[in-house]
């Protein structure tokens, strides 16, 4: 039976004790720049593999984003014919924003883009590439904008769609290519077993070997990784400190959108994602504090900074035109987002003072749900679900308002918030949030404006709040 030698023509070798070089030319040094030359291109063509990878699952994640906004966008299309073309196209872009867990990029491997600063987040990304749209559509000037903002951004998802398939084809020859050479890091055992007796340690040997043990400065160094020492967790929450800008910034009183708007003007730096961070941890340090009003305060100013970022580069004065027009859905959206925020925030900082004071550490009295309205200018008001109605919605809400206990029935129907918050201080935080959940899928609350009495003190207080919010409304210019 002849002998197959052929699985051999694979194998790469770093040296060769036969070359035959120029008598002028030593042959040990030959060899090892051969050598080099192997080792140097089998790394130069895994860090391409590693490279090509991680483009590719970054571009699977923008991608992601891509057709959702596409999808909300094509949507709303019929709205924009009868509607601010740009009041649509915000809506939809408020839409198809994903959640603030998902927007870093996972971590680059080891080697890949070693050059490069930190990796952009996917929402500024996104900004990017609407930037490039709008300057794009500015310079063909079509009638209908939104039709064309559409097209626009499909033609740059599919670039993406064709750059995926380039680096697929790529990585595949690569791939091939490093799989038909036959290197000693492919080289691992198969079947191997052995057993050998031994006989117990002895007491002194074991005495010997715990006398012997080497004793760490940094018992969190690993030996395997030497470049992977674990930190405390404690140093990653220094690291994340608003500046001292961004803490005027804080301070600003919510309503006066027109300071704000004045500050990040001349202020521009504080459009960071850190800055946002920075202000959430104030908001959470002053929530363990029990200053409920300070740290709602900042909630609102970080996710202003958010909103103002995440919508590209006319963000800032898209967002504040927005916001105050009279009567928008951004401020339903914008202020929803500001409420839900910080009862994550209040629901986080109950549990660890309620931890604090189980193990006898700081913390007073017991965290309780209580409603408020975000915008000053605005009250919850409480709408009962009609008891005969017709409407499918109806019914489910008088459904859901039966459900709840008598005490709560009873604050409901007397129209009183305070009486509701009563009722729901006196329930567990988990059993509050849901008849909170409960209540807003029922519709019961709804923000209205406040009826100012201006022959007290507090309405003319009130009243002047009001006329600053209308000179706002006048001041606000439209970007576009």
């Amino acid at each position: 039976m002849p002998v197959d030698y052929s699985k051999w023509d694979a194998l790469e070798l770093s040296d060769d004790s036969d070359v035959e070089v120029h008598p002028n030319v030593d042959k040990r040094s030959f060899i090892r720049a051969k050598q080099n030359q192997i080792h140097m291109e089998r790394q130069r063509r895994k860090l391409q593999i590693e490279t090509f990878k991680y483009e590719h699952q970054i571009n699977d994640g923008l991608m992601k984003r891509i057709s959702s906004l596409l999808n909300a966008l094509k949507t709303h299309a019929s709205e924009a014919e009868t509607h601010n073309p740009g009041e649509v196209a915000f809506q939809a872009i408020m839409e198809s924003a994903g959640s603030p867990q998902d927007d870093k990029p996972p971590p680059r491997p080891e080697g890949v883009h070693a050059q490069e600063g930190p990796a952009p987040t996917y929402t500024k990304m996104m900004a990017a590439l609407l930037d490039q749209v709008n300057k794009e559509l500015d310079e063909k000037k079509p009638e209908n904008r939104y039709n064309a903002m559409v097209d626009e951004i499909g033609v740059h998802l599919q670039k993406i769609r064709d750059l995926q398939q380039k680096l697929e084809k790529e990585l595949a020859e690569l791939e091939k290519e490093e799989g038909r050479k036959i290197t000693s890091e492919g080289i691992h055992t198969g079947f191997n077993s052995s057993y050998v007796n031994k006989s117990a340690p002895s007491t002194s040997t074991t005495k010997k070997a715990d006398d012997t043990k080497v004793e760490l400065i940094n018992p969190n160094f690993s030996m395997s990784n030497p470049g992977e020492s674990k930190p405390e967790e404690e140093n990653d929450d220094k690291e994340v400190e608003a500046s001292p800008d961004a803490r005027k910034f804080a301070n600003i009183k919510a309503s006066d959108y027109r300071e704000s708007h004045a500050f990040i003007g001349s202020h521009p730096h504080i459009l960071s994602e850190k800055e946002t961070d920075g202000l959430l941890i104030m908001a959470f340090d002053a929530q363990l504090d029990g200053k409920d009003d300070s740290a709602r305060q900042y909630v609102h100013q970080a996710l202003l900074l958010q909103y103002c970022r995440a919508l590209g580069k006319d963000g800032v004065a898209l967002f504040f035109k927005r916001i105050t027009t009279k009567g928008h859905q951004a401020q339903d959206v914008f202020y929803k987002d500001v409420q839900d925020t910080y009862y994550r925030i209040k629901n986080r900082a109950a549990e660890i003072n309620a931890q604090r004071e189980a193990q006898g550490g700081p913390g007073e009295g017991v965290e309780q749900i209580q409603l408020h309205a975000v915008d000053p200018g605005t009250e919850i008001k409480i709408r009962i679900p009609p008891e005969k109605s017709e409407d499918e919605e109806e019914k489910k809400a008088r459904e859901i308002f039966e459900g709840f206990a008598p005490d709560m029935r009873e604050a409901l129907n007397s129209g009183n918030l305070d009486k509701v918050n009563e009722v729901l201080g006196k329930m567990k935080v988990d059993e509050a949030e849901e008849v909170v959940g409960l209540l807003s899928e029922a519709g019961i609350f709804s923000l209205e404006e406040k009826i100012i009495d201006a022959t007290t003190a507090e309405g003319q207080k009130h009243l002047k709040e009001m006329e600053e919010q209308a000179a706002l409304e006048s001041y606000a210019g439209d970007p576009e």
